[in-house]
């Protein structure tokens, strides 16, 4: 569970190294990591367009890394950071290009990350390949994971992101323009940060993996989109960020934003009602005598006519029986047992029977 947020201050920027500061925030007290870390871009002298005008690219001495080998270890330490922080349910998103995101994804699954999925952030006005020598770069990359295969619950609001979404599935290609117009931060030297991302990434992300309330936490803070755009949707959040004039911007920003009233924010979706096993073979989904299959392993139980399994002398509950024959401490059954069709042989989810259950029982 996550921690007590009295131990964490909540809606703040830290000026730091971020592992440095992760060290410091207790076990499991965010719900949701979002990052944006150097790219390691490894640019090499000034980028010009055709007619020699230079092109204002990303050349911060935070993104200058000495090897491919530097910029593994400081990949490691962030997301080994990161994942102590996360809550058991949590989740998070990393982005980047193909200068980075194959190492940083590789990474990611050797510290115990499982990946979600991963999600094209397609620029609707991506700057174009002046030299003319290979593709235009029009997308960056986002990887969603949980903290481990293991991880049964995490947050995913597919209900709304679908009733947003014209009714259709929300897909993993997301056309979003780049950051521009009043919501590109500028000073007298021109842009403040040179890889502000936009708002409505964020929004999406937030909108998608979190609900109100939660705690967003993101180690490269930057100019502060994800704190601008949690308070506007009701999250809470935590920034680290270890260049000062950012820090001074980024808290700039956020003061200037005016949250959601809360009649408008997206509340969480009431968690389905409990169907016990027992009334599937009441209503008739399932049958006494026939058999259910565990994933992965081919081992089998019978379903006995009280709604409870028996297996290689095991009797129990769908959980209790899933667990012995698996050797694990705990088994979530819905998710692991196959229901085999007597009439036809064919395995059907036993969590797709469940949701047949809800339909009948009026609690879909």
């Amino acid at each position: 569970m996550r921690r007590n947020r009295q131990e964490v201050d909540l809606d703040v920027i830290h000026t730091g190294d971020c592992v440095e500061v992760l060290a410091t925030l207790p076990e499991g007290c965010v719900d949701l990591v979002f990052a944006d870390p150097p790219y390691n871009l490894q640019l090499r002298g000034g980028l010009h367009r055709p007619d020699l005008s230079r092109v204002d690219a990303v050349d911060d001495a935070w993104d200058h890394f000495g090897s491919f080998t530097e910029y593994d270890r400081f990949t490691r330490a962030w997301l080994e950071a990161c994942r102590r922080v996360l809550s058991p349910t949590g989740t998070l998103w990393v982005i980047g290009t193909y200068h980075n995101i194959h190492r940083v994804g590789a990474i990611l699954q050797d510290v115990g990350f499982w990946i979600l999925n991963d999600v094209a952030w397609v620029k609707a006005n991506p700057m174009p390949q002046f030299r003319g020598v290979r593709f235009c770069n029009a997308h960056e990359t986002l990887i969603w994971a949980k903290r481990s295969a293991a991880q049964s619950r995490y947050t995913f609001n597919y209900k709304r992101l679908k009733a947003a979404n014209e009714d259709l599935q929300m897909r993993s290609d997301w056309r979003i323009p780049l950051c521009q117009g009043e919501e590109r931060l500028r000073d007298a030297g021109g842009k403040v940060h040179s890889t502000q991302k936009p708002e409505a990434l964020l929004r999406r992300i937030l909108a998608a993996c979190t609900n109100p309330g939660d705690v967003v936490l993101d180690p490269f803070f930057g100019s502060g989109t994800t704190g601008a755009v949690a308070k506007r949707l009701g999250r809470r959040w935590i920034g680290i960020e270890r260049e000062p004039r950012y820090v001074q911007a980024a808290r700039q920003r956020i003061s200037a934003v005016v949250p959601a009233p809360c009649e408008a924010l997206d509340l969480p979706e009431p968690p389905p009602t409990r169907v016990p096993f027992v009334s599937l073979l009441e209503l008739g989904l399932v049958r006494e005598g026939a058999q259910l299959a565990l994933k992965g392993c081919g081992a089998t139980a019978v379903i006995l006519c009280d709604g409870t399994l028996a297996a290689n002398g095991h009797r129990g509950s769908i959980h209790a029986v899933g667990a012995r024959l698996l050797g694990t401490h705990a088994c979530n059954g819905w998710e692991h047992w196959l229901y085999v069709d007597p009439d036809t042989g064919r395995a059907v989810p036993l969590d797709d029977l469940r949701t047949q259950a809800r339909r009948r029982l009026g609690l879909a």
